[in-house]
C-alpha cells in the first residue's frame, strides 16, 4: 500500500507580493530611523508619554489605569536591547509601523490585487499623516493595525481557502485568536474592532465562517489570552473604566459633531490619500463577497462618533481600504499599459503628488522642524490644528511636540534644590510629581544620567497605583503647577524655592517648584482620597 503526499506548490503572486511589501516597509522604517535622529540632531526630546511608558516597563504588570501591558512590555524590551538610544527606544514603534505597510501589501494581494495594486496601496499608508505622527514615538498606538489587520487577513484567507476547497481553519482562526487576543492586551479599542467585525459577518452570508467548532476555538483562545488583564482589572476595580469615565465628564477630548468629526478624518488621513481609500470602501461594499470589510469600517465609524473617540482611534482599520483601493484603481484603468504590464508605479502622477503633498505636510507629524521655523510654517501653510484634547492653555507649538520640552530644565531645577538641603533633610525628603509626565521624566531622566534623586510619587493614573513608597511626606519637593494657598491646606510650611518656565513646553509644565514640611495630615490614609485617574 502506498501514500502520498500532495504539497500546494508557493503561489508565484504570494512570494513577489511578500518582496515587495518588504522594501515599501524597509522604506517606512528607514524614514522613521531617519527622522528620529534628525529630531535628536535639532536637540528635540522624548515625547512625555515615553517617559511613563519606559516607567511602566520597570514596573511590569497585566493591565495599567490608561493603556495595555503590551506598550510596557514593549518598553522594556527596547531600553533592554538598545539602552537610552532615542532611536532604539523607538525602534519597536517604528517597526510595528513597517509592519501595518508590509499587512497592507500581504491583504491587498488576498483580495487578489497584483503588484500595481499593492504598491499603489502601500504608498497610500506611507503617506499618511497621523500614521507618520503615532509611528514616530514610543506607543501602543502603532501595534494597533497590525492586530486588527491580521485578524481580517486570517479571516480573508479562511474564505479563500474555501471558495478553493481547502481546509486550514484550525491554522486561521487560530491566528486570529492569537492576534486579536494580544491585541486586547494592546488596548481596550480592540474590542470594538472586533465586536463590529463581528456585526458585519452576521448581517452577511459570511455568518457561515462563525458557526464552526474552530471558529469557538479562536474565540476562546483570544478570551484565554486577554483574560490576565481583565482580572488585573476586576481585582483593582475597574481602573480603566473610571479613566475612561473621567475623561468624559471632565471633558479632556475635544468633542466633534459628526460631520466635523468624519472631515477631521479626512485631514489627519491626509486629502490626498482619500483618492485611494474611498474608491476601495465602494470597492469593499459593491462586492457581495466582500461587502463585510465595508460593513466592518462602516459600523465602527457610527460607533466611534457615538463615543466621541479621539481620531486615531479610529485610523488602524484604514488599511483595508487602502488595499482594497489600489485594486479599484487598477480595476478602473486595466486598459493601461502600465497596469497591463503590472508596474510597480502604473500611476506615476498619483505616487509623485501623494509623495510631494505628504512632505509638505510632515512636519505637522514628525518634528523635524526646529520650533521657531516650525511656527513660521505651520502658519504660512495656513496649517489647521488637530488637537485632540483640550488642554486648558495656550502654548508656542500644539500639544504633540511641547510635551517633548521642559523636562531636562525640570530635572536640572529640582536636581539643585535637592542638593541644597541639609543632610537631614535630604536623608527623608520625598518629590511629588503633579502629573505622570513629571514624575516619570523625573525618574528616567536621573536614572539615565546618572543622578540620585529621592523616591517620586504622584497621585496620576498608575502612579496612584504604586503608591507612596514609603514616603511620610513630612519633607517634600512639590512639582506641579499649584499654589501656596493650595498647599497650605496640607503642609504647615510652604516656600518657593525653583521655578521652570521654558517657553516651549506645555503651559502647566511652566510653574514654581515648592519645598513643603510638617504635613498636616498623614499622607497614606489621604492617599485613597487622592487617585486622578484622567
Amino acid at each position: 500500500m502506498t501514500s502520498s503526499t500532495v504539497v500546494r506548490p508557493v503561489d508565484a503572486s504570494l512570494r513577489s507580493a511578500i518582496r515587495l511589501s518588504l522594501w515599501f516597509a524597509l522604506a517606512k522604517l528607514l524614514l522613521h530611523i531617519a527622522g528620529t535622529l534628525w529630531q535628536r540632531h535639532i536637540g528635540v526630546g522624548y515625547f512625555r508619554d515615553e517617559f511613563y511608558y519606559l516607567m511602566c516597563g520597570r514596573h511590569l504588570a497585566w493591565g495599567y489605569v490608561d493603556h495595555g501591558p503590551i506598550v510596557a512590555v514593549q518598553a522594556r524590551i527596547a531600553e533592554t536591547l538598545f539602552g537610552h538610544s532615542m532611536v532604539g527606544i523607538r525602534m519597536l514603534s517604528a517597526m510595528a509601523g513597517a509592519g501595518r505597510i508590509f499587512l497592507t501589501g500581504l491583504l491587498c494581494w488576498s483580495l487578489g490585487g497584483k503588484r500595481s495594486a499593492q504598491a499603489l496601496a502601500m504608498l497610500g499608508c506611507i503617506c499618511i499623516p497621523i500614521y507618520l505622527g503615532i509611528d514616530s514615538y514610543l506607543s501602543m498606538n502603532s501595534f494597533e493595525s497590525l492586530f486588527w489587520m491580521t485578524c481580517l487577513l486570517a479571516v480573508i484567507l479562511l474564505l479563500r481557502d474555501e471558495s478553493e476547497g481547502v481546509d486550514r481553519r484550525w491554522m486561521w482562526w487560530s491566528v486570529f485568536g492569537v492576534s486579536a487576543g494580544i491585541g486586547l492586551l494592546n488596548k481596550p479599542s480592540m474590542a470594538f474592532f472586533l465586536f463590529c467585525l463581528g456585526i458585519a459577518l452576521l448581517v452577511t452570508p459570511q455568518r457561515r465562517v462563525l458557526f464552526t467548532r474552530q471558529a469557538v476555538f479562536g474565540i476562546v483562545l483570544l478570551a484565554v489570552i486577554a483574560m490576565p488583564n481583565l482580572l488585573w482589572q476586576m481585582h483593582n476595580h475597574w481602573p480603566t473604566l473610571e479613566f475612561l469615565h473621567n475623561g468624559r465628564v471632565k471633558g479632556k477630548n475635544v468633542h466633534l459633531n459628526p460631520a466635523a468629526w468624519v472631515l477631521n478624518q479626512l485631514m489627519v488621513l491626509g486629502p490626498w490619500t482619500a483618492f485611494v481609500w474611498i474608491p476601495g470602501l465602494a470597492h469593499l461594499l459593491k462586492r457581495a463577497d466582500r461587502r463585510w470589510l465595508g460593513l466592518t469600517w462602516l459600523i465602527l465609524l457610527v460607533l466611534m462618533i457615538a463615543l466621541g473617540a479621539k481620531d486615531y482611534y479610529f485610523a488602524p482599520i484604514y488599511p483595508i481600504l487602502f488595499a482594497a483601493g489600489g485594486i479599484a484603481w487598477t480595476n478602473r484603468f486595466a486598459s493601461r499599459v502600465a497596469v497591463q504590464q503590472d508596474r510597480v508605479v502604473a500611476f506615476p502622477v498619483a505616487f509623485v503628488t501623494m509623495i510631494v503633498l505628504t512632505a509638505l505636510v510632515l512636519p505637522t507629524a514628525i518634528f523635524v522642524l526646529p520650533p521657531d521655523t516650525f511656527v513660521a510654517y505651520q502658519r504660512a501653510l495656513h496649517l489647521p490644528s488637530t488637537e485632540s484634547e483640550n488642554t486648558g492653555g495656550h502654548q508656542i507649538l500644539p500639544q504633540f511636540y511641547a510635551d517633548r520640552y521642559g523636562w531636562q530644565e525640570n530635572l536640572a531645577e529640582v536636581t539643585r534644590i535637592v542638593n541644597s538641603l541639609s543632610p537631614e533633610d535630604r536623608a527623608k525628603v520625598g518629590i511629588f510629581g503633579g502629573n505622570y509626565g513629571e514624575a516619570a521624566s523625573l525618574e528616567w531622566l536621573s536614572s539615565v544620567q546618572g543622578i540620585a534623586l529621592p523616591t517620586v510619587i504622584s497621585e496620576h493614573n498608575n502612579y496612584w497605583l504604586w503608591g507612596t513608597r514609603g514616603l511620610d511626606a513630612e519633607v517634600m519637593i512639590i512639582d506641579r503647577k499649584t499654589s501656596v494657598a493650595k498647599l497650605q491646606e496640607y503642609y504647615q510650611d510652604v516656600q518657593v524655592v525653583g521655578h521652570v518656565d521654558n517657553p516651549l513646553s506645555m503651559w502647566y509644565e511652566q510653574h514654581d517648584i515648592y519645598l513643603v514640611r510638617h504635613r498636616k495630615v498623614p499622607l497614606a490614609p489621604d492617599w485613597a482620597a487622592s487617585r486622578f485617574y484622567y
